[in-house]
């Protein structure tokens, strides 16, 4: 019924679990899990992973924080994997800009991106995006590559980016459950329908009641309910949109 379409199960917190924490999702209705690349060194282990359990699929990529930790085409022989289903998570993040040299990392970064979009295009895959305080740059270098589709991870509720709802769709998580959560919780109901997402981001962001533990797959009925409550759907309506949205991009 539903699809976690970005979790880090390859992450060290769910290294002594995480069949447990699988098998705690599939009982509450999530069928399906999706692990992100980010950090190139963890790659072999969402590789594992996909491999052993029929639930969980991965992508190739490397986050914007993780630029320095690996290249891009280390990591291509698995793009052909039965189990990679998309390219990401990538794009741009100046939250966390060093406090010198900062045009130059974020050259960096940008050209990075579109070394993963021009891999997506290559290969027919859908991107998984991480954009964050870096709204309009992720605009104009997408505008350039108007063929490109994929997922914006943990829509930042930016108004720009909807502009790019004939592609792309959107990753809702824990954070429409937060008390401060007045953007997400406002833009939302402008998200065209069949372009809505489920994730958890687990370990990180976990919904309200939880926070201050770890996150997990099984916590994503709590975000759909929060979403139908904003859209003023039935959580079951919820559900199966999201689901029948993630196996339209993610071809499942």
């Amino acid at each position: 019924m539903f699809i976690d379409t970005h979790c880090h199960l390859n992450d060290v917190q769910f290294c002594e679990d995480v069949e447990k924490v699988i098998q705690e999702a599939l009982v509450n209705k999530v069928e399906k899990m999706i692990i992100p690349g980010a950090d190139p060194r963890e790659l072999h282990q969402a590789v594992l992973l996909a491999e052993k359990y029929s639930s969980v699929y991965f992508a190739v990529g490397i986050h914007p924080y993780d630029i320095d930790y690996g290249l891009l085409k280390d990591s291509l022989s698995m793009i052909n994997h039965p189990k990679c289903v998309a390219i990401g998570e990538c794009g741009l993040d100046y939250f966390r800009l060093p406090q010198t040299n900062q045009e130059s990392y974020k050259k960096a970064q940008k050209d990075l991106f579109v070394e993963h979009i021009q891999i997506a295009l290559q290969y027919d895959k859908p991107l998984i995006l991480h954009i964050r305080e870096a709204s309009r740059d992720s605009y104009e270098i997408l505008q350039q590559y108007p063929k490109a589709r994929g997922v914006l991870h943990c829509y930042n509720a930016d108004e720009i980016l909807l502009g790019l709802s004939n592609r792309f769709y959107y990753g809702i998580g824990g954070v429409c459950t937060f008390k401060n959560a007045k953007r997400i919780v406002e833009i939302l109901p402008k998200i065209p329908l069949d372009r809505i997402l489920l994730e958890t981001d687990a370990p990180y962001l976990t919904p309200t009641p939880y926070r201050g533990e770890r996150n997990k797959p099984a916590y994503i009925p709590i975000i759909a309910q929060k979403v139908a409550e904003i859209l003023e759907k039935s959580w079951e309506e919820i559900g199966e949109l999201s689901t029948q949205n993630g196996k339209k991009i993610f071809g499942f």
